[in-house]
C-alpha cells in the first residue's frame, strides 16, 4: 500500500519560543539544504561573499573592512551555510570559521572544499569559543532572521570578539514583513502592519513548527544591537543592481527597484 503523501505546512502568525525556533530551524535547513544549493549554489558562488539576494559583494562593500585589512584576521561567521563567505575570507589570508546549526548545510562545505575552512556545527546562542576569540564576526542572512532571542545572539557575539571587534550581519528588510512575500506586482501592497512582531510559523499536521522566521522593526534591531553591548557605525540598505535580473522568493528587480528588501547592520565592540 502507498504512503501517504506528507500534507503542505500550514501558514501562520504566532507566538515561538527559542527552543521551538531553534528545534524548527534546524530541522528545515536540514530537509532542505541540498535544494537550496542546487537554486542558489550559482548566484553565491563557491568562495564569494554576498551580503543578500541584491548581490552586493563584499569585494566592493568592504564592510568588514578593506580586503587587504583581512590578512591574518580570524573570522567567525554565523549562520554559514555552505561556508561561501568563509572561503572568500580565507582567499584574502583571514582565518575564518564558520558555524551554522545545520548539519546538511555544513556537508555541503565540506563538498565545496574537503574541510579547507574549518566548521562547528552550533547554535547562534551558545557560541562554543572562549571569550575573545576573533577578531571579526560576520552573518549574511544567517541566525538573526530565525531566532526568538536576538539580544542573546548579539551578547555572545559581543563575548567572543576582541575589543574593537567588528560585527557585520544581514537580514530581511524590516519594511518587508508589511507586503506580501511575492516577487510580482501584487507583493507592492501593504498588507499587514509593519508593527505586529508576530513570528510567521510553518507548522505540521500536529502543530509543531517547521520553520520559524522573526519580525522586528528597524528600530527594533537597533536598540538590541545596543542591548547586545556593541555601537551601530552604519545601516546599510543596498539598492537593486541593473545588473541583477533573477528572483529570488519575494526578492526581485521590480520590487528591489521601489523598496529595499535587506538591511545590513555594522556594529562595533567596545
Amino acid at each position: 500500500m502507498q504512503e501517504p503523501e506528507p500534507s503542505e505546512p500550514e501558514a501562520t502568525r504566532r507566538d515561538a519560543g527559542v527552543t521551538e525556533s531553534s528545534r524548527a530551524n534546524r530541522g528545515w535547513w536540514d530537509r532542505n539544504a541540498d535544494e537550496y544549493q542546487v537554486e542558489h549554489g550559482t548566484f553565491l558562488g563557491d568562495d564569494r561573499f554576498v551580503w543578500g539576494p541584491e548581490g552586493l559583494d563584499e569585494v566592493e562593500a568592504e564592510l568588514l573592512g578593506p580586503p587587504e585589512d583581512l590578512k591574518g584576521k580570524s573570522v567567525l561567521e554565523i549562520g554559514a551555510g555552505a561556508a561561501q563567505c568563509s572561503r572568500w575570507l580565507a582567499a584574502q589570508g583571514a582565518h575564518p570559521v564558520a558555524l551554522d546549526l545545520s548539519h546538511r548545510q555544513l556537508q555541503h562545505a565540506l563538498r565545496i572544499d574537503g574541510g579547507a575552512v574549518p566548521l562547528v556545527e552550533a547554535d547562534a546562542g551558545a557560541l562554543p569559543f572562549a571569550d575573545g576569540s576573533f577578531d571579526l564576526a560576520c552573518s549574511a542572512y544567517g541566525a538573526l532572521p530565525f531566532v526568538a532571542d536576538p539580544v542573546r545572539v548579539l551578547k555572545d557575539v559581543y563575548r567572543v570578539l576582541r575589543p574593537g571587534g567588528r560585527f557585520v550581519f544581514s537580514v530581511t528588510h524590516p519594511i518587508r514583513w508589511a507586503f506580501p512575500d511575492e516577487p510580482g506586482p501584487e507583493g507592492l501592497s501593504v498588507a499587514a502592519s509593519y508593527f505586529d512582531r508576530t513570528p510567521y510559523v510553518e507548522q505540521d499536521d500536529a502543530g509543531h513548527a517547521v520553520y520559524v522566521e522573526h519580525h522586528r522593526t528597524v528600530g527594533d534591531r537597533v536598540r538590541d544591537v545596543v542591548a547586545g553591548g556593541f555601537r551601530l557605525v552604519d545601516l546599510v540598505e543596498p539598492e537593486w543592481p541593473a545588473w541583477n535580473t533573477q528572483e529570488w522568493g519575494g526578492w526581485s528587480p521590480l520590487r528591489g527597484s521601489l523598496i529595499p528588501g535587506t538591511a545590513i547592520f555594522v556594529c562595533e565592540r567596545s
